[in-house]
């Protein structure tokens, strides 16, 4: 059984420019590959569903989705190492689906490497489903990664 965080610090809100440094810095603390402050700042720019997790005003996680026509791709949810666990991944996935119903998308998609079992639990019990694989999809240390292709039908 998980804890769940319940403290009324917690918040939930959209990414600003200004979180960016914050942004980046969870991200090279979580992935071996990570995304560049290029990336981040364009997934901003066109105008993404970008939001963040904060405990107290510090930025501890971040959510990364595309909204298109009928589909909601998530693209990137990142929890501080430190704060894993806790239910805000959860939190995190459930508005950022919340937010892909409310402009109209009827599935949402995902890709997870095929290795990060605690992601695969989580989408799962949310209600994903496997729909595929992308061989070599992430970079790897000494070569690739398959991902795996999930789904949620609204």
């Amino acid at each position: 059984m998980s804890t769940q965080l319940q403290d009324p610090l917690l918040d939930l809100r959209p990414m600003q420019a200004e979180d960016l440094e914050q942004v980046l810095q969870i991200e090279q603390r979580v992935y071996p590959f990570p995304w560049t402050l290029g990336i981040l700042r364009d997934c901003l720019k066109v105008g993404y569903c970008c939001w963040v997790v904060t405990v107290d005003q510090q930025i501890v996680g971040y959510g990364v989705m595309s909204v298109v026509v009928d589909e909601c791709h998530l693209l990137n949810i990142c929890i501080d190492p430190g704060w894993q666990r806790l239910g805000l991944g959860r939190r995190l996935v459930e508005r950022l689906l919340q937010l892909g119903r409310q402009h109209g998308a009827e599935a949402a998609y995902l890709e997870v490497r095929e290795s990060n079992r605690p992601a695969h639990r989580l989408y799962r019990q949310i209600g994903f489903v496997e729909v595929g694989r992308r061989r070599d999809y992430y970079p790897a240390i000494g070569g690739r990664e398959d991902a795996l292709l999930l789904t949620l039908s609204f």
